[in-house]
């Protein structure tokens, strides 16, 4: 084989001893934990807002957001309730470019797994510790979740990722909400089965043991967007498509029937600056029809304190590495016009 071994990841229990959550923030975890979860089953009225970096690249500039979002999270705590992207794993279309904290801690510098780890939860403590947020995460390794275990209340799970049978299998033993995508065709179909996989019960190999899991009810759909044969963005935020998938929601049975909207990527055709219309859209959407109000639970926005991109050579604080985000006035905007709407 080719491979050459550079050295041996910590184990989760090495991590878990070294980097301790305490039992004040896990009290904290549990009670968001509890409001997020009630928002999926229907016995709360507020909307969801994932919201945050395309990226989590840096993490005093990820905190900084946070803490600005802590401020904004107080003013529409009614109405409203956040979570911060801190997606630490990054999926790379073409296997080139930065692939987030986890693997490589130091944009600028070369991978370090190892560290990237202990960098990851290192910077989601201090979040929960500074702001009283639990965040999201993609999991784009399966395998690397129980480093966070304790620490995210929200997973989402990419559109590369929803058709792959050890993801499906993974979350079925999550006990917090799973945001399944709609994978990069559109299909609907795909992302139902992504749903109902995860919400049946299982017995499969993960990290070295045989495990049984109970099946997750708080499986759900995110609408993404699409990409055609040509390469060219198809949306699927309109009111058509949303109820499309309501009608094919309900006939499945399906628990706790939800639907997000991710403002971002092929719903834009990550013309980031389109997110607040495509939300506004939604908003009204949702106002149309009772259906669609029950089962739209949220939506996904990638924000950052700079708008726009960067490339990592350049050193502008809070500014994405990967796709362009919203700057902070935008987000403000957005989210309290969200607030006023809702």
């Amino acid at each position: 084989m080719s491979f050459e071994y550079i050295k041996k990841i910590p184990t989760v229990g090495e991590i878990l001893a070294e980097m301790p959550l305490d039992k004040a923030l896990a009290g904290i975890k549990d009670s968001r934990d509890r409001e997020i979860i009630d928002i999926f089953q229907g016995k709360s009225g507020k909307f969801l807002l994932i919201i945050g970096p395309c990226s989590a690249d840096s993490e005093d500039a990820v905190c900084e957001y946070t803490r600005r979002l802590r401020k904004l999270q107080d003013k529409v705590k009614d109405k409203i309730l956040m979570i911060p992207r801190v997606y630490t794993n990054k999926p790379r279309t073409k296997g080139e470019g930065y692939k987030g904290m986890a693997h490589q801690p130091d944009p600028s510098a070369d991978p370090d797994i190892s560290e990237g780890i202990k960098a990851i939860r290192k910077m989601h403590i201090r979040i929960l510790k500074e702001t009283s947020f639990t965040s999201a995460d993609e999991m784009l390794y399966p395998g690397n979740y129980p480093y966070l275990e304790d620490l995210l209340s929200y997973v989402a799970i990419g559109a590369r990722s929803a058709e792959n049978q050890e993801h499906r299998l993974t979350v079925s033993g999550l006990d917090i909400p799973i945001g399944m995508k709609n994978p990069t065709s559109g299909d609907p179909t795909i992302m139902l089965n992504s749903v109902h996989a995860a919400q049946l019960p299982h017995t499969f190999i993960y990290n070295g043991w045989e495990v049984k899991t109970p099946g997750n009810p708080l499986a759900h759909c995110v609408l993404r967007g699409a990409t055609n044969r040509a390469g060219n963005s198809i949306p699927n935020y309109h009111y058509e498509d949303m109820m499309v998938l309501a009608d094919m929601y309900l006939e499945r049975g399906l628990r706790n029937p939800a639907i997000i909207i991710d403002t971002n990527h092929a719903n834009s055709d990550k013309k980031y600056y389109e997110q607040p219309r495509i939300a506004m859209e939604v908003l009204y959407s949702i106002k149309k029809s009772e259906l669609l109000k029950k089962l739209v639970k949220g939506l996904m926005i990638e924000s950052y304190l700079v708008s726009g991109k960067r490339e990592v050579s350049e050193d502008i604080f809070g500014k994405s590495i990967t796709d362009p985000c919203l700057g902070w006035e935008e987000t403000e905007k957005l989210v309290m016009e969200i607030a006023d709407n809702i």
